[in-house]
């Protein structure tokens, strides 16, 4: 079977949304969805902000009590699609490495390109986002029961705020901007799944695991390097709640302390979500580990063995016929072949990817230390520092 003819180009992105951006010369080959991004934030965004600034209400809306209506629409949404443009990329080399390695056998490129072009029919498909929207339409229901972070997330406090009705600002938030974020959130979860869906149907084909391989993950180490690339949507999600924490500490109904606590939530539910999938490789990786070790040291048994007879044990052998025998040399790299399969990874993570990922969440939280600590406070503790006064 040729891989030509039964394979097609792998892509979890796609549907009414992404087929729009086409229409309108936002979306380009790649794809390259960055540009719907910042056209989506910045229409939603000026819209809203323009009549405020005509009505003279301007001081509202850019006051850090709403700083997540900002962060909403102008830094989570592109970095949305920015997040699209970098991992569309890496998986689709993802499975083209897979197939060109050999390590998805011949035999099970049929299931392999079943399971794409199964994909491939439930990311284009219009159910998922007609799902979402209803989802999203039912979020202010799903407030009464769970509190969502953040006055500016909450539909019943914006509603509140309209004492005497809502104004054109507050209407355009809650009608289009609010309803935009959280479906091209739960639409980026979507994407997720299916992701998640296809690495599962990979782990249940045979692959060619090698013990051997210089990755130190039987040959599935880029697969991490995928996982380096949701970083942008880390970093968005993880600005969202940064301004909604911070909207919560402004308002007094969250102190600075409760983020001690919330953090490494985050952090776990991080991990989880953009580490999680590694995981479901580790049995087949102890698998391949467990029967490389068996293997490779029978082989070099059998090896020093025959070069302990040979070069030890033979009287024969002198010191001069030993001079640049490739025996030596081939003794080393056995060793060293033997040392790479003991040290074989049983999960795809590596600490690099756990700490590129924190540091995505953690780095959104970092300005909110100037709410406990006064810019001007953390100055004259650095210049006492520094003068030794």
């Amino acid at each position: 079977m040729k891989e030509d003819d039964t394979l097609q180009e792998f892509s979890v992105f796609g549907g009414p949304l992404q087929r729009l951006g086409r229409r309108l010369g936002l979306v380009r080959e790649g794809p390259n969805t960055a540009w719907l991004g910042v056209a989506l934030g910045l229409f939603a965004w000026g819209v809203l902000i323009v009549p405020a600034l005509v009505q003279g209400a301007g001081h509202k809306v850019f006051s850090l009590a709403v700083i997540g209506v900002h962060v909403r629409l102008l830094a989570a949404i592109p970095l949305f699609f920015v997040g699209e443009t970098w991992v569309a990329p890496r998986m689709a080399e993802f499975v083209r490495n897979i197939i060109r390695s050999g390590l998805v056998p011949e035999s099970e490129l049929p299931a392999l390109s079943s399971d794409i072009r199964r994909i491939d029919r439930m990311r284009n498909s219009r159910l998922p986002e007609i799902l979402i929207l209803l989802a999203v339409i039912a979020v202010p229901v799903i407030e009464t029961i769970a509190h969502i972070p953040g006055r500016t997330g909450s539909w019943a406090w914006v509603m509140s705020q309209g004492k005497g009705g809502l104004t054109w600002t507050q209407g355009w938030y809650l009608v289009f901007c609010l309803p935009l974020f959280r479906f091209l959130l739960i639409r980026w979860l979507w994407h997720l799944g299916l992701w998640w869906h296809f690495l599962s149907r990979v782990e249940k084909l045979k692959l060619r695991l090698i013990p051997t391989h210089p990755d130190g993950s039987a040959g599935l180490g880029y697969l991490e390097v995928v996982q380096e690339h949701f970083a942008p949507l880390v970093l968005a999600i993880s600005a969202v709640l940064s301004a909604s924490f911070a909207e919560d500490m402004l308002s007094g109904t969250m102190t600075f302390d409760a983020l001690y606590l919330s953090i490494p939530i985050v952090l776990l539910l991080t991990a989880v979500l953009f580490a999680g999938p590694l995981l479901m490789f580790s049995r087949k990786l102890w698998i391949c580990r467990t029967t490389g070790w068996s293997e490779y040291m029978a082989m070099a048994s059998r090896y020093v063995q025959a070069f302990d007879i040979r070069w030890i044990r033979d009287e024969n052998a002198s010191g001069e016929s030993q001079l640049g025998t490739a025996d030596l040399q081939s003794l080393a790299d056995l060793t060293n072949s033997v040392n790479v399969v003991r040290r074989m990874r049983l999960v795809l993570g590596s600490r690099r990817l756990m700490l590129e990922l924190a540091a995505c969440v953690i780095l959104p939280f970092v300005p909110l230390l100037l709410m406990k600590y006064p810019l001007e406070r953390l100055a004259a503790g650095l210049f006492r520092m520094l003068s030794g006064q």
